[in-house]
């Protein structure tokens, strides 16, 4: 499985981007079973998990982009989204997508987004 993230670029707050992964190599059952997540890195900070779709189709985001924030995921394209809005200088990090199979992990290279106030 091959993941390529896209979609980051430098915005002013309240800003939108779009984030695109597309996964290549990857069955569609496999696909349909795995969970999908995207995470972010700042300058000096852990990786963290921003937002999640499970198999199952239920969604879990950080408490700070809640509201702002919408992963999804077309089948058929084999790919999952993050459409960011309102964008604040917080969410300034690199971006990185992750499918979760049965048997392991797969990530993306990172997208840079960058929030200027």
């Amino acid at each position: 499985v091959q993941l390529q993230a896209s979609g980051g670029g430098s915005v002013q707050a309240g800003g939108s981007l779009k984030l695109s992964c597309p996964a290549s190599r990857i069955i569609l059952s496999t696909w349909s079973t795995s969970r999908m997540g995207w995470y972010r890195q700042a300058p000096g900070k852990q990786r963290e998990l921003v937002a999640e779709l499970t198999s199952g189709g239920s969604t879990n985001y950080q408490d700070s982009v809640k509201g702002r924030f919408t992963i999804s995921k077309d089948n058929a394209k084999r790919t999952v989204y993050l459409q960011m809005n309102n964008l604040e200088p917080e969410d300034t990090a690199v971006y990185y997508c992750n499918i979760k199979t049965t048997s392991r992990d797969y990530w993306g290279q990172g997208t840079q987004v960058t929030v200027s106030s």
